[in-house]
Parts: C-alpha cells; structure tokens; sequence
C-alpha cells in the first residue's frame, strides 16, 4: 500500500469554502489510486484553508499526471472554490503542484494537471492529450462568440453578467463593492434629489459646484480653477485621458481656412504662421471620425455632437495652446472660425465643444473599444483555444481578470439603450512588460518554427483575427514567429493593464468639474460669434440631471478599486516552474524602479502625471 500526502488550498474570497463532501483520486502513470472522502477532524475546506490529507493506492502510481477532484451535496448545495492541489509521493519525492483556479458547483467532478507549462508537442502521453482535447472542447461549449453590435470585436455570449460561468464573475466583495459604488455616488453625494431634474439648466458656472463639494480630487479642483485658461486645454491634449489625438501640422488642411493674420496674435512677436508649420509647433485635433454621427435624443430632448477641427500652437512661453477652432468640417458661412481674440464666452464655448468632443472619442474609442472590447476578443479566443497547461494560457490569465464581465455589465448597463502622457512613464512600462514577455516566449519556444507548429496557438490567433472585425491593424491570421508573438502578447497584455490606467484612472479627475468636459451638449454648434451669452452656454452645458450623472459615473469608473491587484503582483499562481518563477520576481524589482523613477519625475510639479505608477495600474481590466 502506497500514501500519497495532499494538501488542497480552498480560495480565499468570501464563500469560496464548502460544506460538501470533497473526493480525491490521483491519477498515475500505472493508474488511480483509491477514492478518497476528505475529511480531518473539525471543518475542512473554509475560505483560506490550506488542508492536508492521506490518499492511498495499492500500488505505486509511477508520475502522477491528473487529480480528480469531486464535489457531493452535504444536505445543501454550497459551491467550492479551490486554487491547487499540492501531491507529495512515497517516501517524500518531489511534491508536485496542480493549479486549479475554478469553482467546483453542483455534484460535479473536474480533473487538473501539473503545473509545468507545456505546448501540445510537449504532451506524448496519451491520457494527458485526450485531457487536453476534452478541456478545449468543454470551453469552446461554454465560452461562445456574439454579435452585439456590427461592425465591433465580438463578444462572449451572455445576455447579463449572471449568464457568464461562475469562474469568469467577480467575487463577493467585488460584487457588492462594483453595485453598491454607484448608489453611493448618488446618495451620500447628495446627488440624487438633484438627479431627477432632468432638463433644467444649472443657472451660471458656478452652479456646478453643487455638486463638486465632497469627493474631489487635487486634478479635479485645479481643473475647476484653470479650466477656461487656454495653457490648460493644451495640457489636456497632452497629459489628459486620450492624448491619441493630438498630431503635428505641416500643412494647414483644406477644410479649416485658417490665415496667417487670423492667428497672428497668439504666436510669438518674431514668428509668423508659416515658419511655425515649417518648425513643427503648430499641431492639430481633428474630430472628423464624429462627423455625420446620429446625436442621441434623451427624454424626447434631442442632444447635439460636433466634429470640430482645433489649431494648437507650441508657444515658448506659454506651453501649447489653441489657436483657432472651426467646429464642423465643412467650412461656411455657418460655421465661423473662433480665435482667442474673440468675445471671450464665444471661445470659452468653442473650447468646451472641442472637449465634448474629446469626451465622445475617449470614452467610445479609446477606452471601450482599444482596451475593454479588443481585450474581450483575447480573453474570450484565450478561454476557447488554450488550455490551462500552455504556456500562453498562463501568461495571459492574470490580465484577463474579471474583464468578461466588467464589459457585460457595460454593455447591459452602461452602454445599452436603456441604460501624449509622460512618454517615459509609457515608454517604460510598454518596454519592460515587452521584455518578460519576451523572455517567456523564449523559455517555451526554442524556435520560429515550435511556433509555427503550435496548432492550438495557430487556432487561438485565427479566433482572434476572425472575430476582432478590423478593430486591430495588422493582425496577423498565422503566428510565424517568436517576435510575433511576442509583440502581439504585449500589445494585449499593455492594452489590458498601462493602456487601460492610462485611460479609464483620470475620468473623474478631468470630467469631475464638468464644464471642463462636458459629456452632453443640449444646444447645436453656435453659428455666430456674437451671439453667445452666458444663457446659451448654460443652455448649452450639461443639465442639473445630467451633471449628476457624470460626476457619479466617472467617480464610479475612475476611482482605485478596493480589490485591485497592481500590474506585476499575481494571486494566483499558474506557472509552477522555477524558470518562469524567476522572470516574474525580476519583473516585479523592475516595476519598483520604474515607480521610483516616476515618482522622482514628478517631484515638484504642481500637476502630477502618476496615472502609469505601476502601483496604479491594475494588472487587469476590472472596472
């Protein structure tokens, strides 16, 4: 009779322990070993627990490959949530550690391999590539492809997030946390009995502030102290959520007939509009993917959306700063270009479309559809086509978190019909998360062509190149090579951490005042110069109702979150070996000089980028 020592570890979340009946067999080489009921005096299995067990066979199992675990009804049902299962052989061999990570729900039964990272021509042993080929099969059956809308990534198919297998919801406290933020918003802000006041008008600027009195932040005030200065609509375009819009100038377009005497004034004495082209100071903003958008009609009160074209200039001692904004792109008598020499509401108004503007490319492209949407269709190909012993697999497990269904929940309840930054900070971050992956790439595939004969990975990019319709330039359909893969896994692996900090972590400290970003406007573009008043822009800005909604939800979405795990820290570990083990501890000492390196930056500055602090950054999508 041979005794096998097994410890299982029981998750550490809230109910994630059981009162079922739990059932070990090991699974061997040379066969299974007896079923065995675990059970040690006093309770088993409760959150946290570490529990150790003997297991018997009546003969030597030789290597074992499988643990089958097994889950029985005690009275009620009360699911069980297990994170590995650690196998020490006869005699005190080499203990042998087989991740689990999943729930165990009902009378079920689940079987689970060892740790060690492998690719399918690294499995020879029959038993473990029939296990490979059934686990693929049981998730391509679970995790299936939707069209939600044409012309975007398709997305996992589950109608609301209680539709989604549990091993892909949030916990407990995420859950309760992520419900219970939003009615916080809105009750102790004291924003509720405003937010029923749909469509009357706030009655001057500084009426906003009722709603600014008592979750702020340092961004967020200086916001509402400098938003109408022209230096600070030129550090937003830069350092703000989306600096992806901004681009250098060499030619004035065609559509926006600026002249040299209408921008004279905002350039430096001894320069004029074409040496500054020639210079390359003069930049533009140009929100042309707007133009011929439907607007949204809201209560029966029509909304209105611009594609405004923005000037800005590089001035020597100003920083950069807008010059000129023609707020259509077709030029006409209806659609004046405004100046800063202008009556100083009709630029303030100029200047607050061009932000609304920003508000509806930032949060449609730039967060929802580079990050949220695009790390959907890896999360979802990954799930489908990876099993949890490749390599590729546990790399991208960790980023993948919860994101299937903070976007279910977008997409039912946010999104519904009813419902350039510091370069070195980015530079860096991008660099080194390319650097591990590399590394990590190398360890697993000793050549170009290990690559190209990974049938699964070859299956896992054509999932992807199919269903991300377009949204990704330059996606290939074949993995030929180890940079590739590389390259493709950072682009997915920065899209799901620093990409998504970069965007989503500043909503609230730039939309919390909201005539700095307005997300509604409520009148059409002004056609003339002269005709804004102070009563047009109230009319215009955000409605008592609305205002409240914004500043709820980009608190709600932009605040930390109490559960975050920062970029580089894992919780789950899924790669056993020492190699892989190694890249990571180097990885996470990496992480803190760059977090030193950026806090040093930042020293002195009375606006701090800190947005790409690796500490700040979730190592997934999450909210």
């Amino acid at each position: 009779m041979e005794t096998y020592t097994v410890t299982v570890a029981t998750g550490t979340s809230e109910y994630s322990g059981t009162n079922n009946y739990i059932y070990v067999t090991l699974i061997g080489e040379r066969g299974e070993s007896e079923r065995t009921l675990l059970d040690n005096p006093g309770l088993d299995f409760c959150r946290g627990a570490v529990d150790q067990y003997q297991v018997t066979s009546p003969s030597s199992l030789g290597s074992v490959l499988l643990v089958r675990l097994e889950k029985q009804k005690y009275w009620v049902e009360d699911n069980w949530f297990c994170r590995y299962v650690m196998v020490e052989p006869p005699g005190g061999g080499k203990v042998l550690t087989f991740p689990c990570y999943r729930w165990l729900i009902g009378d079920t039964k689940v079987e689970i391999r060892e740790g060690t990272a492998k690719t399918l021509k690294d499995d020879v042993t029959p038993q473990l590539l029939t296990h490979r080929k059934t686990e693929l099969e049981d998730r391509q059956k679970t995790y299936r492809w939707l069209t939600w809308a044409p012309g975007i990534p398709r997305c996992i198919d589950a109608k609301t997030e209680a539709d989604l297998p549990q091993d892909v919801r949030f916990d407990n406290e995420k859950r309760s946390d992520f419900e219970h933020s939003l009615h916080y918003a809105l009750m102790e802000l004291s924003l509720k009995k405003l937010a029923i006041k749909f469509g009357k008008s706030w009655n001057d600027l500084e009426d906003f502030k009722r709603i600014f009195w008592k979750l702020r932040s340092s961004i967020a005030e200086y916001s509402m102290e400098h938003w109408k200065e022209d230096w600070f609509f030129g550090y937003q375009c830069l350092n703000g959520s989306n600096p992806r819009m901004i681009q250098q100038c060499k030619k004035i377009p065609e559509n926006l007939p600026v002249t040299a005497d209408m921008v004279q004034s905002s350039l430096a004495p001894t320069t004029d509009l074409d040496k500054e082209l020639k210079a390359g100071n003069i930049y533009l903003l140009d929100y042309s993917i707007l133009d011929g958008v439907p607007a949204n009609t809201i209560n029966g009160n029509l909304q209105y959306i611009a594609a405004p074209l923005c000037l800005l200039y590089q001035h020597p001692d100003q920083g950069l700063i807008p010059i000129a904004i023609q707020l259509e792109q077709t030029p006409g008598l209806d659609t004046p270009i405004f100046l800063p020499k202008d009556p100083p509401l009709a630029w303030l108004l100029a200047k607050a479309w061009v932000r609304h503007s920003e508000f509806q490319v930032f949060q449609l492209l730039s967060h929802l559809l580079r990050t949220h949407l695009v790390v959907e269709v890896f999360s979802v190909a990954t799930l489908r086509q990876l099993p949890a012993v490749h390599p590729i697999y546990k790399l991208l497990a960790p980023h993948l978190r919860y994101t299937l269904e903070i976007n279910c929940r977008g997409r039912t309840q946010l999104i519904s019909s009813d419902g350039i930054f510091k370069r070195v900070c980015h530079s860096e971050t991008l660099n080194l998360v390319q650097g591990v992956i590399f590394s990590m790439v190398r360890l697993y595939y000793k050549s170009d062509h290990d690559v190209q004969e990974d049938q699964e990975l070859q299956a896992w990019i054509r999932d992807i190149t199919e269903e991300v319709h377009g949204c990704v330039p330059g996606l290939p359909s074949v993995l030929s090579t180890r940079e590739a893969l590389s390259t493709l896994l950072s682009v997915a692996i920065f899209s799901a951490t620093a990409q998504h900090a970069a965007t989503n972590n500043g909503q609230f400290d730039w939309c919390a005042w909201v005539p700095n970003t307005p997300c509604t406007m409520r009148q059409p573009p002004p056609t003339d110069k002269d005709d804004v008043t102070m009563d047009l822009i109230m009319a215009t800005l955000p409605d008592v109702s609305q205002s409240c909604v914004q500043m709820a939800i980009t608190w709600h979405l932009g605040r930390a979150q109490p559960d975050a795990i920062p970029l580089g820290q894992y919780t789950e570990d899924h790669f056993t070996e020492a190699e892989a083990q190694e890249l990571i501890d180097k990885f996470k000492e990496e992480l803190k000089e760059i977090e030193e390196h950026i806090l040093t930056q930042n020293e002195g500055l009375e606006l701090q980028y800190l947005f790409l602090l690796p500490s700040r950054i979730e190592n997934s999508i999450t909210i």
